[in-house]
């Protein structure tokens, strides 16, 4: 025992030089990460100033909630704006006019065709054909360009220039 108690008493003082050693190792550890942790502190406190936030958690909170209303009101947009575009693809706002001489030799190009069709061709075709003692006035429905009237060629091009408008 005697013989451990001197092995000890001389490797004392490398016992207690590593232990001051690693003691000021551990030191200036904790020193430089005080000292990032004020820098980071700054940061954090600047970038905090002025948002009326007591602290980051609260602030994240309420940016999520708000970008939850958006995302909402986003698909609530979306969603009437697909509406409106399905309406709007029936709105029947082609109109074709073709002017002509029902009967020729009298009168001028009086008579004429008029076709008001949406995208997929549906809507009616008017024509009115003058002459000097009377006046008519004919409407046909169109389903898909067609007719279940004869159609006349006046009509059939009124059609035709309604469906090439853009």
């Amino acid at each position: 025992m005697s013989d451990l108690n001197s092995l000890i008493l001389e490797q004392l003082q490398w016992f207690i030089g590593g232990g001051i050693l690693l003691i000021l190792i551990l030191l200036v550890m904790v020193l430089t990460q005080g000292a990032k942790l004020r820098k980071m502190r700054r940061k954090y406190d600047l970038m905090m100033a002025g948002s009326g936030v007591e602290n980051l958690e609260t602030l994240l909170i309420d940016l999520k909630v708000q970008m939850d209303s958006i995302e909402d009101e986003h698909e609530l947009q979306r969603k009437t704006l697909e509406n409106v575009l399905a309406k709007l693809q029936q709105v029947k706002g082609k109109i074709g006019i073709k002017r002509y001489n029902a009967f020729s030799g009298q009168g001028s190009d009086l008579s004429f065709s008029i076709a008001i069709v949406d995208e997929k061709k549906n809507g009616v075709v008017i024509s009115a054909l003058y002459s000097r003692d009377s006046s008519y006035v004919y409407a046909k429905p169109l389903a898909a360009g067609e007719s279940s009237y004869a159609l006349s060629p006046e009509e059939v091009e009124a059609i035709s220039l309604a469906s090439q408008q853009a």
